[in-house]
This record gives C-alpha cells, sequence and structure tokens, in this order.
C-alpha cells in the first residue's frame, strides 16, 4: 500500500495531477463570485458556507478523469490488475493520492478563501473541518466515476455527469456542517453524518470501484 501510494503521488505529481490546477481553479472561481455578488457583506456571508463547498466540489472534479486514464492508456492498468495484490488496495492508494494532491490542500486554503467571501472567524475552523472530513468522500466517489468511463471517449463529461449527482448528500451535510459552525449553532447531528456519510463512502465504493475496473479491463 504504500510502495503503490508513493507511485501513485509521484505520478500525479509528474503528470500534473491536480494540486496546482484545482487550487487555482478554486481561487478564480472563488473571486469571481464575489465580484458577481457584489460587496453585499452581509449576503456574502450568509452564502460564504455553502459556496466555499461548492467551489471545492467542482474544484476536485478537474482531476478525476485521469484518475485511471493514464495507466489505462499504457497498459499498467492491466499489470497491476494481474500483480499479487487486491485491485481494492490500487483503488485505496490512487484515491488517497488524489486527495492528498487536491482534497487536503482545498480543505487548508478554504477558509483563507473565505475571508473574500466575508466568511465569520468561527466558521474559519468548522469549513476545514467539514472538508478535511467530507473529500475524502469525493474522491471516492469520482474514482467510481472514473472507472465507469474509463476508456470512452469524452469520458471526462460523461463523469461530470455521473458524478455530480452523487455528490449531493455530501454536499448538503458538509455545507450545513459549515453553515452551522459559521452561525455558532449545534454541529454534532450533521458532522456526525457527514463523518458516517464519508467513511461510509470510503469503505464501500472501494470495491464497487474494483470491480468495474474488473469488468472494463476483461
Amino acid at each position: 500500500m504504500i510502495t503503490l501510494l508513493g507511485r501513485e503521488l509521484k505520478v500525479a505529481f509528474r503528470a500534473g495531477g491536480g494540486f496546482g490546477y484545482a487550487l487555482i481553479f478554486f481561487f478564480i472561481i472563488v473571486l469571481m463570485l464575489a465580484f458577481g455578488i457584489g460587496p453585499e457583506l452581509g449576503l456574502l456571508s450568509k452564502i460564504a458556507p455553502g459556496a466555499l463547498w461548492v467551489c471545492a466540489l467542482l474544484a476536485c472534479l478537474l482531476s478525476l478523469d485521469r484518475l485511471f486514464s493514464l495507466d489505462y492508456e499504457d497498459g499498467t492498468l492491466e499489470q497491476l490488475a494481474l500483480a499479487p495484490v487486491p485491485l481494492e488496495t490500487v483503488v485505496l492508494a490512487k484515491v488517497t493520492a488524489h486527495w492528498l494532491t487536491t482534497g487536503l490542500p482545498l480543505a487548508l486554503i478554504a477558509p483563507v478563501l473565505g475571508f473574500f467571501l466575508g466568511l465569520p472567524e468561527q466558521g474559519f475552523l468548522w469549513v476545514f473541518l467539514s472538508l478535511l472530513v467530507g473529500t475524502p468522500a469525493l474522491s471516492m466517489i469520482g474514482a467510481f466515476g472514473a472507472a465507469l468511463t474509463i476508456g470512452l471517449r469524452r469520458g471526462g463529461l460523461l463523469l461530470s455527469i455521473l458524478v455530480l449527482p452523487l455528490y449531493v448528500p455530501t454536499l448538503i451535510f458538509g455545507a450545513e456542517v459549515a453553515r452551522r459552525g459559521a452561525e455558532e449553532l449545534a454541529i454534532g447531528t450533521p458532522f456526525a453524518l457527514l463523518s458516517a456519510l464519508s467513511f461510509g463512502i470510503f469503505a464501500f465504493l472501494s470495491f464497487a470501484s474494483a470491480a468495474v475496473l474488473r469488468i472494463n479491463l476483461r
């Protein structure tokens, strides 16, 4: 697992796996949102938690189509499928690498960008924590979509259409945690649901993604 993860991190950085692109996209879309809504601080601060979550969700989509496609095109994925390593482990390594290069940086930078949207200071921590807990689910759902569309023409567009509806539950609970944290309300229930949802998705879809890959590699 550690060896696979190290390999995936190297591939991600060498191939432009989304580390820089996701952050730049996140930064630009938040600024455009702030400019588009205008200088109404009250309105900005009210929508900031949900807006940051939507922007982070869209940024996560940028590199998902490359999650399996590079290894599929050069035959590496077939070799990994034949290796004495469960394909579920390969999926977990790829998803973890995607989260480390995309989800984690987005969670770290979100409170900073929240400043441009007038996010209250008490909301900075909860925006970070909600994204920290929720983005692994986004990466795993994206991996499932990438496995379904591997080898297809215009797979990136189809991937977005497939994945975005599956993101809705995570978005709802994640944005609710961030909103309640910003308004200093109780966050116990939505945070527990977000955590359970994220862990459940990570556990279940790793097997589902591996099964889909096996079917597509036949």
